[in-house]
């Protein structure tokens, strides 16, 4: 908002006057916030620091320990500089005594050696701050309105870090209390150098105010939070102190993250959209770019040196018109159960919600007991969750970023299996669910589809025509294997009259039961049949 020292020498009505530096040369930098003209020499205490003094030295003793506490009482109030006119009472050069206190002390001393008219120096001087405090202010407005708009408009918390980075041209970081990054703007800098090793980096840069500059760090941070509720802190990385509109951005963006929060406290927290954006990518990506390994570090979650184990956490729950309106809710809550079941482990774990399952990866250390832990995982989540049973599913262990895609995926698949299965397991892995899991893992793929609608197309014809239930009495002799006995009991059917129904599934699909290849193929066509019939209500 204020010129500096430097900027004000080079006005011209003090151009005229031919300035010249000659001592506090490092203090040109100073911000000047009026000038003032001072002949007496006990001014400081009329004096509130910021200022320019102008003198001519006519009421300036010669003495030198005088001079010398003439330069450290202006010093202690904190004035920018001072200027000498060398016309009246010095008419060559200052006294040292003079020159050696504005040195000591760190205070710009310039000498004019032309008569100079201070009158119009200092209504250039303080034009000069009056029109750039004006313009601050005026920015200051196009800020407000610029947050209040994005605000009403309900803007993300990206679409908010974005517009800190252009107003202010520098990185802009996210965080949590914890120092977790949620978003970021790199203002068009190198992620790979704005993120790494950031938790370890906050945690030690404290303003101790809710908004303040930390010269050591180069941060402007200000505090997100409302209603006496903090929950992160807004970061804009500059190297120089910021000038006020910076400070009006920064605080500005965090009232509208803070509002965005309010709003939206019924959707996930900015914490598992963070997570589950790195999750996406993850999964898009079978070689992670470094940028991406950098954000989860970012989030506590270090990717890279790990042992990485995908999980997935599905309700048992069937989807109906009914059920799909609270699924993203108890979703939300498997979630959090997640989180927390992560912390108590000890574990660091990236957690987020799709449509259908609460995703999670997590990093456990190369000497950590996986199935120890995961053990442990799951059954804090069951226990969280007594009253809405789920299923927990992990792929196999992977040793870095590159295995995160591959152990995600399957957790999924296996997760997907699990749930059509009615065993209750603390954990399911891939060698639980064989078959069924396999199907699983290809039940995109067209030509199960062709299969299983070439196997069973007859029956389930006949069914849909006739409202017979064909199709349930050869999944009962399937899973029993053969034993017809059992499959009618199973179907609560007399063994005569499930027979006849056997018969008639023979008749329709011309096929024999008792080959076992028949058998086999049919069994694995209806649990294709019912993969794909689960993944249509799903979709739905």
């Amino acid at each position: 908002m204020y010129p500096t020292v430097a900027e004000v020498l080079a006005l011209p009505v003090l151009r005229q006057g031919r300035p010249h530096v000659v001592a506090g040369a490092a203090g040109l930098d100073a911000p000047v916030r009026w000038a003032h003209v001072a002949e007496v020499a006990d001014i400081a205490p009329l004096l509130r620091g910021g200022e320019l003094v102008l003198t001519t030295g006519v009421a300036l003793p010669d003495d030198g320990a005088a001079l010398a506490r003439y330069v450290a009482d202006l010093a202690g109030v904190g004035v920018a500089g001072i200027v000498v006119e060398l016309v009246r009472h010095w008419s060559e050069k200052l006294p040292p005594a003079l020159v050696d206190a504005a040195d000591r002390h760190g205070v710009p001393l310039i000498t004019l050696s032309r008569e100079t008219r201070f009158v119009s120096v200092t209504e250039a001087v303080n034009g000069l701050i009056v029109d750039a405090q004006v313009d601050e202010l005026r920015a200051a407005e196009r800020v407000h309105e610029t947050f209040t708009a994005l605000t009403v408009a309900g803007a993300e918390p990206g679409d908010i870090l974005r517009e800190v980075a252009r107003l202010t041209e520098h990185p802009v970081v996210l965080e949590t209390l914890s120092h977790e990054v949620l978003a970021y703007d790199t203002a068009g800098t190198d992620p790979g150098e704005l993120l790494p090793g950031w938790p370890s980096r906050s945690r030690p840069v404290q303003v101790g105010e809710r908004t303040g500059y930390h010269p050591g760090a180069g941060w402007l941070i200000t505090v997100v939070g409302a209603r006496g509720h903090d929950w992160g802190r807004l970061v804009v990385v500059c190297g120089d102190p910021p000038p006020h509109r910076h400070v009006v951005v920064a605080e500005r963006a965090a009232s509208a993250l803070a509002v965005h929060r309010l709003v939206a406290k019924d959707t996930d927290s900015l914490e598992r959209q963070a997570h589950r954006a790195i999750l996406t990518e993850l999964l898009a990506n079978p070689v992670p770019p470094a940028e991406l390994t950098a954000r989860a570090s970012a989030l506590g979650v270090p990717l890279t040196g790990r042992l990485l184990v995908g999980v997935s956490v599905r309700p048992r729950i069937t989807v109906t018109a009914k059920t799909a309106q609270s699924t993203p809710v108890l979703l939300r809550e498997l979630a959090e159960a997640t989180v927390l079941a992560a912390r108590h482990a000890k574990v660091s774990a990236l957690v987020a919600t799709d449509d259908t399952q609460v995703r999670a990866l997590i990093a456990l250390s190369p000497e950590a007991g996986v199935d120890a832990v995961l053990k442990r995982l799951a059954n804090d989540v069951h226990e969280a969750r007594a009253g809405a049973p789920a299923v927990v599913a992990v792929g196999t262990t992977g040793g870095g970023p590159a295995d995160a895609r591959r152990t995600l995926v399957e957790a999924a698949q296996v997760a997907a299996a699990a749930l059509t299965e009615n065993v209750d397991r603390v954990v399911h892995r891939l060698d639980d669910v064989r078959l069924r899991g396999l199907l699983h893992l290809l039940a995109g793929d067209e030509r199960i589809t062709a299969f299983a609608a070439r196997e069973l197309g007859p029956l389930l014809n006949r069914d849909a025509a006739q409202g017979s239930r064909l199709v349930q009495a050869l999944r009962h002799y399937c899973e029993h294997g053969g034993n017809k006995s059992a499959a009618a009991a199973a179907a609560h059917t007399s063994r005569t009259a499930y027979y006849q129904q056997l018969a008639r599934i023979e008749q329709v699909l011309g096929v024999r039961l008792e080959d076992p290849e028949s058998m086999l193929s049919l069994y694995v066509a209806l649990l294709a049949h019912d993969i794909r019939k689960a993944d249509d209500h799903t979709s739905e």
